[in-house]
C-alpha cells in the first residue's frame, strides 16, 4: 500500500511538473468566467511548419491556425464542433469582415473575441496545440485506430491508406488525415473525391479528435500518459486560469465519455473575389444554442 501512494505521489508530482512547464497567455479580460458546471473551451490547431521543415525549403513559414474547435463539457458530457477556418465574420479588433482564421493571426485574444462576438457563445478556457505535438500524441498512443470504408490517399497532405477496415495510424499518417483538403476514395477501383471539401475533413477531424482524446482520457497506464504529456507539453499553449486541477478534469471526462459531435450549418458564398462560408439561419442558431 506504501509503494502503491509513493507511485501515486511521484505520478501527480511529474503530472503537475509538466502542467506548470507549458506556456501560458493572459487572456483573462477576454474570456467569460464559469458558471455552473458547464465549461466551453476554444481548441486550435495550429500550424508551424518549423516542426516538418526546419530549414524552411517549403517557403511557408510562421503559424496560422488550422483547425478551430469548440469543446464544451459538464460533469457527464461533452459536444463539440469545428468551426470552420473560412467563416466570414466581423474581426474583432479592427471591425473588418473577413474569414475567422484571419483573426488568429493577431493574437489569441482577437481570435476569442471574434468567436464570442460573432457566434454569440462564451468562452470560458482557451487550449491551442501545435501539429508537431499533436502527431507526438499519436506515437506516444502507439498509434490511433480510425475506421477507413474505403481505401483513402491525399497527395497534398501525404495521407496514404491502402486498405478499408480499422487502420492504425501512427503519427505523421493522423497528421495527414486531420490536415486532409483533398481528400480521395478508391471505390471499386475508382478515384473519388471528397465532394463536401472543408465540411468533409471538419467531420474527419471531429471523428478522429474524438478517438485520440478518448484514449488518451482512457488510458491506465502511466508510462504512455507520461509520453504523451511530455509530446503535448511541448508545443501546447493554454489560457492563464486553466488550472492544473481543471486540466485534470478535462482529461477525465474526455476519457469516460464519447462526445457528441455537432456540425455549424454553412453554406459557400462570394464577398467580392473571396469564396467564403456564411451560417445558415435559423438553423445555425439552434446548434449555437447548445454552447450557450
Amino acid at each position: 500500500m506504501l509503494l502503491v501512494a509513493l507511485l501515486l505521489a511521484a505520478a501527480l508530482w511529474w503530472s503537475w511538473s509538466t502542467f506548470q512547464r507549458i506556456e501560458r497567455v493572459d487572456l483573462a479580460s477576454v474570456l467569460d468566467p464559469v458558471v455552473g458546471d458547464a465549461t466551453n473551451y476554444l481548441l486550435v490547431g495550429s500550424d508551424s511548419r518549423d516542426e516538418f521543415d526546419p530549414e524552411g525549403d517549403s517557403g511557408v513559414t510562421g503559424r496560422r491556425s488550422d483547425t478551430l474547435i469548440l469543446l464544451r463539457t459538464t460533469s457527464d458530457s461533452a459536444l463539440m464542433m469545428s468551426i470552420p477556418r473560412d467563416l466570414w465574420v466581423q474581426i474583432a479588433d479592427t471591425g473588418e469582415m473577413g474569414r475567422i482564421n484571419g483573426a488568429y493571426n493577431r493574437g489569441p485574444g482577437n481570435l476569442v473575441r471574434t468567436v464570442r462576438t460573432n457566434l454569440g457563445v462564451p468562452v470560458h478556457h482557451y487550449m491551442e496545440v501545435g501539429f508537431g505535438s499533436f502527431a507526438g500524441m499519436v506515437d506516444a498512443l502507439g498509434g490511433v485506430t480510425v475506421e477507413f470504408p474505403h481505401p483513402a490517399f491525399d497527395p497534398a497532405s501525404g495521407l496514404s491508406v491502402s486498405e478499408s477496415g480499422p487502420v492504425t495510424l501512427d503519427g505523421g499518417q493522423a497528421l495527414a488525415y486531420a490536415r486532409s483538403r483533398t481528400y480521395t476514395e478508391v471505390i471499386d477501383g475508382r478515384e473519388v473525391a471528397d465532394p463536401t471539401g472543408d465540411l468533409g475533413r471538419q467531420e474527419r477531424q471531429q471523428l478522429f479528435l474524438r478517438t485520440l482524446l478518448g484514449e488518451i482520457g482512457g488510458s491506465r497506464n502511466p508510462v504512455t500518459l507520461a509520453r504523451v504529456g511530455s509530446a503535448v507539453s511541448s508545443e501546447l499553449i493554454i489560457d492563464s486560469g486553466l488550472g492544473f486541477f481543471e486540466a485534470l478534469g478535462l482529461v477525465r471526462t474526455l476519457g469516460g465519455t464519447e462526445p457528441e459531435t455537432l456540425l455549424l450549418p454553412v453554406e459557400g458564398a462570394r464577398r467580392g473575389t473571396a469564396a467564403v462560408l456564411v451560417t445558415v439561419e435559423p438553423d445555425a442558431q439552434a446548434v449555437l444554442d447548445r454552447f450557450r
